[in-house]
């Protein structure tokens, strides 16, 4: 399989933004791609947003996980917002606006995402809202496993290490508390489908996040 590498800046800093629409979306979506990027990028600037974290424990939780996934990171912002978790699509107006600020900073080179076709209203409105507010750049979205049946064929692949992978895992199972009693919310679940995804770009080490890229400029 082709391989092929971003092309930020040269000899600058990238400048990633990261969007989840709750506090463990953007964790288990693409943790392990952006501690990749941060190992292969260091001194990267980014920012990182929690839309749905108004509970003060899930923020906490938001906090406390992009700490530590943003290690090595040159800048980090990490901003958590109180939107109502479940009622985006009726908080459109609030939501832009902060889609809206998001405009005044950086313009980022890489932006990571819901995927639209997501099933959860949330994570849609996230997305769509993503794609409207920056139109000239590049976007990558990612997936959530849940009980919805909305798992698609990604038809781009970020390689992970193994011990990047496990390092995901490990994060999101220490750093997320209120959610352990989910049934869906365990290691094998995150392991598993990143096993799946490297099988499915052949990756050296067999473990891989899945992203859609419904545009991109080669």
């Amino acid at each position: 399989m082709l391989s092929l590498s971003l092309d930020f800046p040269h000899g600058k800093a990238p400048k990633l933004l990261v969007l989840g629409a709750h506090s463990d979306d953007i964790e288990i979506g693409c943790g392990g791609t952006v501690r990749s990027l941060l190992e292969r990028h260091p001194g990267a600037e980014v920012r990182w947003v929690v839309f749905a974290a108004g509970d003060p424990a899930r923020a906490a939780e938001a906090r406390a996980a992009a700490a530590r996934f943003l290690q090595g990171a040159g800048e980090a912002e990490v901003t958590t917002h109180g939107f109502r978790d479940g009622f985006f699509p009726a908080d459109f107006a609030d939501l832009k606006g902060a889609f809206e600020a998001l405009k005044s900073g950086p313009v980022p080179d890489l932006i990571l995402t819901h995927r639209r076709r997501d099933h959860h209203q949330d994570h849609r409105q996230i997305a769509e809202l993503t794609w409207n507010t920056f139109r000239d750049a590049a976007i990558l979205e990612y997936e959530i496993p849940k009980y919805d049946p909305d798992l698609g064929n990604p038809n781009l692949f970020v390689p992970l290490t193994r011990a990047q992978a496990e390092e995901k895992v490990a994060i999101l199972m220490s750093e997320f508390p209120t959610q352990r009693h989910r049934a869906w919310f365990t290691p094998d679940t995150f392991m598993g489908l990143m096993r799946l995804r490297g099988m499915q770009c052949n990756a050296a080490s067999r473990f891989a996040e899945g992203f859609y890229a419904p545009k991109l400029r080669l």
